[in-house]
C-alpha cells in the first residue's frame, strides 16, 4: 500500500472514529463509512487489516487517555486517612482503610459533631477476602432483587 493511501485511510478512519458512538459502533460499520468517503473498497484484506490495525490503536490510546484521567482525578481522604472511595449518602461512604495492618473495605455511616465527621458503629468493613466474595456474588443479588421487585 503507497504512503500517501495509507495516511488517507488513516486520517479518514480516525476522523470517522472521533465522531462515532464507541459503545455501538462496529469496525464494519467503520470500514463502510471509510469506503464511502474514500470511494475506495475498504475490504480488501490488505485494507481490511490495516483499518482493524487504526481502530486498536485508536482504541488503545482512548483508554489510556481515560486511566490517565482517572489517575489525575483528586482523591479524596477522611480525617483519619482513609480513602474515601465513594460517598453514598450524606451520611453514608465508602472507604479503604488499614486496621491492625489489614486493609478493609469499610461501608459505615457518619455522623458530626463539632464540625468534624465521625464513624458511627452502623457500618460493615469487609477483609479483602470478604470484599472479593460479596463483589463475586454480585449478580446473583442483582438477580435476587428483581425476582423480589417482580413479585410486588
Amino acid at each position: 500500500m503507497e504512503p500517501k493511501l495509507k495516511i488517507q485511510i488513516e486520517q479518514t478512519v480516525r476522523e470517522i472514529l472521533e465522531q462515532s458512538d464507541m459503545d455501538s459502533t462496529t469496525e464494519y460499520q467503520i470500514r463502510k463509512m471509510a469506503s464511502k468517503k474514500l470511494d475506495l473498497n475498504l475490504d480488501v484484506s490488505e485494507y481490511k487489516a490495516f483499518v482493524r490495525h487504526v481502530v486498536n490503536t485508536f482504541l488503545e490510546e482512548q483508554r489510556a487517555k481515560e486511566e490517565e484521567g482517572d489517575k489525575s482525578k483528586e482523591k479524596e481522604f477522611d480525617d483519619d486517612g482513609d480513602l474515601i472511595v465513594c460517598r453514598l449518602s450524606d451520611k453514608r461512604r465508602v472507604t479503604i482503610q488499614n486496621f491492625r495492618g489489614t486493609a478493609l473495605v469499610s461501608i459505615r455511616e457518619f455522623y458530626k459533631k463539632d464540625g468534624k465527621e465521625l464513624p458511627s458503629s452502623k457500618g460493615i468493613s469487609l477483609k479483602e477476602e470478604q470484599w472479593s466474595a460479596l463483589k463475586k456474588n454480585i449478580p446473583a443479588i442483582e438477580k435476587a432483587i428483581r425476582k423480589m421487585e417482580d413479585r410486588l
